[in-house]
């Protein structure tokens, strides 16, 4: 194994469920024993201004991630999924125009600016390598124009995240459920790549492959001893905001539990490097993440077409 890069062997279980009804509670618990109360908020509130501090300058612009058209014809649809306090939800929703039978599912979680075009695009951009793709909302509809604002928004989720784990519940309910995926696979960004995270130990037997993209990860044995979840985690070595040195215990922690992990520190490579929006996409990195990504999902959730779901 290299040094930056680390596979323990075993894969989650398949998640196989076909049904036509829409988005039912799906419950599901962590075991083991709690952190000390108010660790992970305190920690969420730590991250939060480290990302502030990461994008102070950063603007609303798509990235080159953006703009790279979808390999096939794809069909999108704003799509309600979810309730929150009286209010819908609604996500993204595309799928291969071409789809006959349920394909794998892959749901996507926004960086710290929220479910804008950029993150759509991107959404596509996956369904258009074969796959149901659900892009959630975590922010309720809101969207950010300034840092200022990113951060109010990613705060609120911090200070609230039971809610925004019920939204993760009712995405994959969607997917899993309604759209019939076979296997169910995760992806995000920065505040979108710790929620990826965080959608393992939502569903740690059922959630099929997580990929994080420089998102807060945690070295806690007890919140990750129950995850059965094959993780790809994609991070800058110039970084800041998400340290190498917490990528490393992120990853000892991971060996020591002997969990399906890879692991790739990018030298000279910042955060956001492939975030679909800002000004600090390094499109070399990024590419060699995607190609990742595409290989990762396509050994544990299928090829992408429907002879292999």
């Amino acid at each position: 194994m290299s040094k930056n890069i680390q596979t323990s062997r075993g894969r989650a279980t398949l998640a196989t469920v076909i049904a036509t009804a829409l988005a039912l509670l799906v419950t599901a618990c962590e075991s083991g024993k709690p952190p000390a109360p108010g660790a992970i908020e305190q920690a969420g509130r730590d991250n939060v201004d480290a990302m502030s501090r990461e994008h102070a300058d950063d603007t609303t612009v798509a990235s080159e991630a953006a703009k790279i058209a979808p390999q096939r014809p794809i069909i999108s649809e704003r799509l309600a999924y979810a309730e929150v306090e009286d209010e819908l939800v609604y996500g993204h929703f595309a799928f291969p125009a071409d789809m006959v039978e349920p394909l794998p599912a892959i749901i996507v979680i926004h960086e710290w600016w929220g479910l804008n075009e950029n993150v759509r695009a991107m959404a596509d951009r996956l369904a258009g390598e074969g796959y149901i793709v659900f892009a959630v909302d975590l922010f309720g509809g809101k969207v950010a124009e300034s840092p200022e604002s990113a951060r109010q928004l990613m705060l609120s989720v911090v200070e609230n995240p039971e809610q925004a784990s019920e939204n993760i519940r009712k995405a994959y309910d969607f997917v899993n459920t309604t759209a019939g995926a076979p296997r169910v696979g995760s992806i995000g960004w920065c505040f979108g790549g710790g929620w990826s995270l965080n959608a393992a130990m939502i569903f740690p037997n059922d959630l099929d492959a997580a990929v994080i993209y420089y998102g807060q990860v945690t070295a806690d044995e007890e919140r990750l001893r129950a995850i059965n979840v094959p993780i790809l985690g994609l991070f800058g070595a110039e970084d800041t905001g998400i340290s190498v040195e917490s990528v490393q215990l992120f990853e000892a922690a991971l060996e020591r539990l002997s969990k399906n992990y890879e692991i790739q520190i990018y030298p000279g490579a910042g955060h956001a490097f492939a975030n679909p929006t800002g000004q600090n996409y390094n499109a070399e990195v990024a590419e060699d993440a995607w190609k990742r990504t595409l290989e990762f999902f396509g050994h544990n959730l299928g090829s992408g077409s429907a002879d292999d779901s």
